[in-house]
């Protein structure tokens, strides 16, 4: 299966959040895939505490310098190959994701079917 890959801007983006958050235990990314949006499945990016999941052998975590990357593996079969991008330009502020696998995606790019 394919990875997911971080962009240079999304990477530092999320370093930048996670140095604002007065909570240093938080240093886990969370990607997941929640049921919602205009076209049915939504992304869902938070950073958590370790502790407070509970990882199965069959999950994905990513570590990189200064996080690491949790996706549990429903999720990870729909992300699979998919770019984690972040722009601060005229088309929106904020996360995209670049999600090969997703058919139909809502205008807003915030939801998305397989």
């Amino acid at each position: 299966m394919s990875e997911i890959t971080i962009s240079d801007a999304a990477y530092h983006r999320i370093c930048e959040i996670k140095g604002s958050d007065s909570d240093e235990q938080k240093n886990l990314l969370q990607i997941s895939i929640i049921s919602g949006g205009c076209s049915g499945l939504s992304y869902d990016l938070k950073l958590v505490k370790e502790h407070e999941l509970t990882i199965k052998e069959s999950d994905h975590l990513f570590e990189y310098p200064d996080f690491s990357l949790y996706i549990d593996m429903r999720s990870y079969l729909m992300l699979a190959g998919t770019e984690l991008d972040f722009s601060d330009g005229l088309e929106g502020k904020g996360f995209h994701f670049h999600n090969p696998n997703a058919s139909r995606t809502c205008s807003c790019g915030e939801s998305f079917s397989i």
